[in-house]
């Protein structure tokens, strides 16, 4: 001690050494306190505490897998007490231990009455949506009504299992028709469209491998529809060209054309009249109505009268015009001279027949025929004029003056003129409001 500590006085070398020797009793009082402590484990005999020990922590482990260890806890107790009935009184020692024991076994039953509760919530959550899938399916198989009334009292209804802060979740009404209604949708899926009673027997192996043989009845049948539809492309295309013929040059050449070869005009007149078919409104019969009110004394005068059906419409003497013939009372001629004396008629009409490009010669052979005050009536397909203010101005310089006009249909245009006297203009001098667009028939 002296060599450790040469430059310390002898003072102070003495409290060093009564301060080391006090630490040093203080640490032999620690330690046999621990000694003492600490029981002393005589050999394992069979009723000894370290065998309880080692049973308790085994049921706690089997315990704690199974979630049970409040019945296990009281079992241990029951046999420690036996145990230290036979053994006698305990001593202070064993006392602590019993009370630290106690303490720690107080902790381990805490920590399983957790878990047992976190296990029992997982259960309800899982039950609940099994729960619900029974009332689903037994609404499928009856009435929904009764069903879902039933079906909402059962959920509302706490269990036994599920505590009151935690109620089960329940659906609404219309969430449960819903679910109904998509289930029933899908089941109409794959049901059958015909009952089985009512479906057709299925054919036999031979008679569905045997294919039947064609009878010649069928081949004629469609050799016949296969003639019969080239036969009516062939009739469209050459009304087409007719049609376009009859726009495209004078009213004299289109009388030529058809002097040549008469069945020509058989086949534009059965082209326009399934043309004619197709329209929403005929307006022969538009005129036809407007003649009826009128006195049956007046004498009619129709231009490109075809098959004469606005004479067979009205009670008034009827002149009918054409380029051909297809009833008796049509009078063949050029339509810019016909053999009537001048101002013998008292309705003239053209309905659609200002065709050709001498459309002037046209209204000014009505002019000639009609009487003073005479009516001029005009139908037209919409589409061939340009401008309708100039077609009513240059028929008024003809001589004429405009009564009314009819543009609402979106097919025809009508217009009625009266005749005021000779035409105004030379015969040199040019109207291009007469110029119409020619109305030629698309190919379908």
């Amino acid at each position: 001690f002296e060599q450790s500590c040469p430059h310390q006085s002898e003072e102070e070398k003495i409290v060093v050494w009564k301060e080391g020797a006090n630490r040093r009793q203080l640490l032999a009082t620690l330690r046999a306190l621990e000694v003492a402590s600490v029981p002393q484990q005589p050999p394992s005999l069979p009723g000894s505490d370290s065998e309880e020990e080692e049973e308790v922590v085994e049921t706690k482990k089997k315990l704690t897998k199974k979630g049970l260890f409040a019945g296990a806890s009281s079992e241990v107790e029951e046999k420690r007490k036996k145990k230290r009935h036979k053994q006698g009184p305990p001593s202070s020692d064993s006392k602590e231990e019993e009370v630290e024991r106690k303490k720690c076994h107080k902790g381990v039953l805490l920590g399983s009455d957790l878990a047992e509760e976190e296990k029992k919530k997982r259960k309800r959550q899982k039950q609940i949506p099994s729960n619900l899938a029974q009332p689903l399916d037994s609404l499928d198989q009856t009435d929904s009504k009764a069903w879902n009334s039933s079906a909402t009292s059962d959920l509302t209804k706490p269990t036994c299992e599920t505590p009151s802060s935690n109620p089960p979740h329940t659906l609404s009404r219309k969430q449960w028709r819903n679910r109904q209604k998509n289930k029933r949708r899908q089941k109409n899926k794959f049901r059958p469209s015909q009952p089985p009673e009512q479906a057709p027997a299925p054919a036999s192996a031979e008679e569905a491998e045997v294919p039947s043989a064609p009878s010649p009845d069928s081949h004629g049948a469609r050799a016949e529809a296969l003639r019969a539809r080239m036969a009516q492309r062939l009739d469209g295309a050459r009304f087409r060209y007719l049609n376009e013929q009859l726009y495209s040059g004078p009213s004299s050449a289109a009388q030529r054309l058809f002097q040549e070869d008469p069945e020509a005009f058989l086949l534009y007149h059965r082209g326009f009249q399934n043309q004619v078919k197709k329209w929403p409104l005929q307006p022969v019969d538009r005129i036809a109505r407007d003649l009826r009110q009128r006195p049956a004394s007046l004498v009619v005068a129709d231009f490109g009268c075809g098959d004469c059906r606005l004479a067979s419409s009205i009670r008034n003497r009827v002149h009918c015009f054409d380029l051909a013939s297809l009833d008796p009372r049509v009078t063949v001629c050029d339509m810019a001279q016909v053999p009537l004396e001048d101002e013998s008629i008292d309705v003239a009409v053209f309905c659609l027949s200002l065709m050709g490009t001498n459309i002037r010669d046209f209204l000014e052979e009505a002019n000639r025929v009609l009487k003073p005050g005479g009516l001029l009536k005009v139908a037209e397909v919409s589409s061939r004029f340009e401008d309708v203010r100039t077609f009513l101005g240059a028929v008024t310089k003809l001589g004429f003056k405009v009564i009314s006009k009819d543009l609402t249909n979106s097919h025809f245009f009508l217009f009625d003129f009266e005749k005021t006297g000779p035409p105004r203009v030379g015969p040199k001098t040019q109207l291009s409001g007469l110029k119409l667009q020619p109305c030629l028939y698309k190919r379908r």
